[in-house]
């Protein structure tokens, strides 16, 4: 690993501290689907894109700043994957919004795929029992958040960390 002083150790510890974190936000998401049961919105599935692309570009900014990489694209990795987050809180304040009754929703939401599972029933008998979640209702709230609530105090800290990595490495090198 060739680390360029204190400024090349921040930068890789932001770019690890957002893809790990990432990984654990969009992680925890799939289990509370996959495990817990929770069908998400069209809202919920459109808040885990800025994770999907983000985890790569955080992971491309972890490379370059372990092994020695250009600095201006160690930043430039950093500020992209700080951007994804702030689109991301973005859209949980919207979420958050729709279902706190602030604004309305898309007009579209809950247009999701019906489960895969028929039960031994034909496709069309288990479409008349799935109901999609409307973006309007929270699934749950956890000490008075909701998913989407939660994702705007991720996108928050991991926005935060990686415009400070990015800027840390700014600082160091004038």
């Amino acid at each position: 690993m060739t680390l360029t002083g204190r400024t090349g150790q921040m930068q890789v510890l932001a770019a690890l501290a957002v893809l790990v974190g990432m990984a654990l936000t969009v992680g925890t998401a799939l289990g509370f689907q996959h495990i817990g049961g929770f069908i998400p919105c069209k809202l919920c599935l459109e808040q885990r894109v800025p994770y999907y692309v983000g985890m790569p570009v955080a992971a491309l900014a972890l490379a370059s700043a372990a092994f020695g990489g250009p600095g201006a694209l160690t930043r430039l990795l950093l500020v992209a994957a700080g951007g994804l987050m702030l689109w991301g809180l973005g859209l949980g304040v919207y979420h958050s919004g729709v279902e706190w009754g602030w604004w309305a929703g898309p007009t579209d939401c809950g247009a999701v795929a019906a489960p895969a599972d028929t039960g031994g029933q034909g496709i069309l008998d288990a479409l008349d029992r799935f109901v999609p979640p409307s973006c309007d209702e929270a699934a749950g709230r956890f000490l008075g958040l909701s998913f989407a609530g939660w994702n705007v105090l991720a996108s928050l800290a991991l926005a935060a960390i990686a415009l400070a990595g990015a800027l840390a490495g700014g600082r160091a090198r004038r």
